[in-house]
């Protein structure tokens, strides 16, 4: 096959962007010069690379019924291309890192784009490194690879390279690598299923003065953990680094959420798609679900319209309500008739922080927030400090690693209250103190509560989730458990969560004893 009779035929009335880099210096691991200099001018634009690479119309083909990517697939590609291409610089010295988060319903094609970018990304840049991961490795093995599988067969030089006798690369069951020995470590993308435990894989993915792809597919199940761990590969100076993010929008927490709201947001390139602007969506079945569910349900949202849901199957308290309560500002004098409520929720690791906040009435504030500070003495000086200060009502501390501020409290004549979280709950309808405290700070949020305009208490309020018992009672997930998910554990929220845990009066001296309901408590049950 003449590379010169094929390309223009692929390209017929097709608009493509001209950005064969001058200083870009032709190697020789490609079979054959003419291949390689006309994979040179893809360099810098995807989209003309998908309508080169594949039989585009063509009789013969499984494509004999398309003319090319579907309109959002189209979308992407040249924002790829567009933002690379401005990067200023000769290519041995220039570096860029871009961005692209796309949150979608279902059937539009995602698996379709991330083995164009795969292709790609290998195809025009010699020693391109990459890592392929996804919510479950069984997406991987089951969807993302076959689909990469079934693209490279259709890719009319990847296989078998004309004149060459043999194809550019060779794909495997977990990665897709050059054909020539001399680059199969270094000219490679690998599929790799994450692990929390172990992020070597993501952690050691560099790559100076040449090319990193990185693919999440399913992005909003991905921990934050490996997350931050990927983000140690755009330290490399000089070097392209294209980082691709793609998933059902179902979890209103997370780095993925983070990619469209959020201070970070303004660094990615996002965009949410709608099933129904697609060609390739079952219309009628999407019909079906609106007469089910209707356009403004949860379903619908996060399946078809490709945004967050309001709140996530199994969240406690709804992005609503905390939007609602975010930065809302409240006279704080108009409360002097409620109590004034100190809560300390003490750091549990190294990693946690201890917060110290004021609730009076429907106002909220954080006092202060610290490292992990095992000094008892130190900190109940500063939590006496702010009670005298503020002329608390009633000081509440949990229990978990505040028994010692407590004691210290009392050397200073303090009469602190412990809270433990695993105590039991004067509402029966909650499984211990903690689920009783967050389900009256929920109907505080929803009767007109106010908090600071905090990104961390934000992500706080969202974050935990239901346990689901055969007893129907309320039980939140504990905060070991939202680190196995990758989430922070939810200090902020749970000091504010304290300030629930007993009535209170108002009226009284800081030094007095704090007026409380007592409540029977197990300190041996766990959260």
């Amino acid at each position: 096959m003449a590379l010169s009779t094929r390309k223009p035929e692929s390209l017929k009335g097709k608009e493509v962007m001209s950005s064969t880099p001058a200083a870009l210096e032709v190697q020789n691991p490609y079979p054959c010069e003419e291949l390689a200099a006309e994979l040179s001018a893809f360099v810098w634009d995807p989209y003309g690379w998908v309508l080169y690479a594949f039989p585009w119309g063509e009789a013969d083909s499984e494509l004999a019924g398309f003319s090319g990517p579907d309109g959002w697939q189209e979308e992407i590609l040249r924002d790829i291309g567009r933002r690379l291409s401005q990067v200023p610089g000769e290519r041995s010295a220039r570096g860029a890192i871009i961005r692209e988060a796309t949150a979608s319903g279902h059937g539009i094609g995602k698996s379709t784009l991330v083995a164009w970018l795969i292709l790609w990304a290998i195809s025009t840049f010699e020693d391109t490194r990459g890592v392929v991961t996804a919510n479950t490795e069984k997406q991987l093995v089951t969807k993302t690879w076959p689909e990469l599988a079934k693209w490279f067969r259709l890719c009319w030089f990847a296989a078998v390279a004309p004149g060459a006798g043999r194809g550019l690369f060779e794909i495997g069951a977990a990665a897709i690598y050059s054909s020539d020995l001399n680059h199969q470590k270094t000219w490679r993308i690998d599929q790799v299923a994450w692990n929390q435990r172990n992020t070597e894989s993501f952690a050691g993915l560099h790559n100076k003065g040449k090319r990193i792809l990185l693919i999440y597919d399913e992005a909003s199940a991905i921990p934050d953990v490996i997350w931050e761990v990927s983000e140690g590969a755009l330290t490399d100076e000089g070097t392209e680094i294209i980082w691709c993010v793609f998933g059902n929008p179902t979890r209103n927490s997370g780095r993925f959420k983070a990619c469209f709201t959020g201070p970070n947001a303004k660094r990615w390139g996002s965009r949410q798609i709608d099933s129904r602007t697609c060609s390739l969506t079952n219309k009628e079945q999407i019909k079906q679900w609106v007469d089910d569910y209707g356009e403004d349900s949860d379903f619908f949202k996060v399946r078809i319209r490709g945004i967050f849901p309001s709140m996530s199957a199994r969240q406690f308290i709804s992005v609503a309500d905390v939007d609602t309560a975010f930065g809302r500002h409240l006279r704080i004098e108009q409360y002097d008739f409620a109590p004034k409520i100190l809560s300390v929720d003490p750091a549990w690791e190294g990693d946690d922080e201890l917060v110290i906040g004021l609730r009076q009435g429907l106002a909220f504030s954080i006092l202060r927030t610290i490292a992990k500070n095992d000094n008892d003495i130190e900190i109940a000086n500063i939590i006496a400090r702010l009670e005298d200060e503020e002329r608390a009502d009633a000081v509440f501390i949990d229990a978990g690693y505040g028994t010692g501020i407590v004691s210290a409290g009392r050397t200073l004549g303090r009469s602190w209250q412990l809270v433990w979280f695993a105590g039991a709950p004067a509402d029966p309808g909650c499984a211990n103190k903690r689920a009783e405290m967050w389900k009256l700070m929920r109907d505080w949020l929803k009767s007109g509560g106010a908090i600071p305009g905090d990104s961390v208490l934000y992500n706080d309020l969202i974050g935990p989730e239901t346990v689901a018992r055969v007893d129907g009672k309320i039980q939140i997930e504990p905060k070991d458990a939202m680190k196995r998910r990758g989430l922070k554990s939810p200090n902020r929220a749970d000091c504010l969560a304290i300030s629930f845990a007993y009535p209170v009066s108002p009226g009284r001296s800081a030094s007095s004893r704090p007026v409380f309901a007592l409540t029977e408590y197990d300190p041996l049950e766990r959260d």
